[in-house]
């Protein structure tokens, strides 16, 4: 067994030191590759927390461009109404004063039938006067 001891004892001279430092170098690469993604998930995290932040930037952006929007479409949607009462209103008075001019030659063309009425009735009666006058003169 001298020789058993001996080289067990070689062995455990050369080789558990080298296993022990095998042994802490693995401990240090497990926890190496935990730290690397940990610090990945550190960075994604903050790029996540930056989009985040630049979407709620837009939102508000659109939010205010909306606003803004909405805004002039009800201007002009007043001012439209308002054009469009005023061409009504004007429209309504064109009307009116073609129904009047209608209603006035109306009555022209009434007085010129009544006024050949009695034109007719006056070329009558001098025929009839005539008429008269040669039975008194005869």
């Amino acid at each position: 067994m001298d020789i058993e001891g001996a080289v067990t004892s070689t062995f455990e001279e050369i080789l558990l030191p080298e296993f022990a430092k095998i042994k802490d170098e693995l401990k240090d690469m497990e926890g190496l590759p935990l730290k690397f993604t940990n610090k990945r998930l550190d960075d994604m995290n903050s790029q996540l927390a930056d989009q985040s932040r630049r979407i709620d930037e837009t939102n508000k952006k659109i939010d205010t461009l909306r606003e803004d929007l909405t805004q002039r479409i009800d201007a002009v949607r007043i001012d439209l109404t308002q054009r469009s009462d005023a061409v009504r209103d004007d429209f309504i008075t064109g009307i009116e004063n073609v129904n009047d001019r209608l209603n006035r030659l109306y009555e022209v063309i009434v007085r010129r039938e009544e006024h050949q009425g009695i034109e007719q009735k006056v070329l009558e009666l001098e025929r009839d006067v005539r008429e008269l006058k040669l039975k008194i003169a005869v």
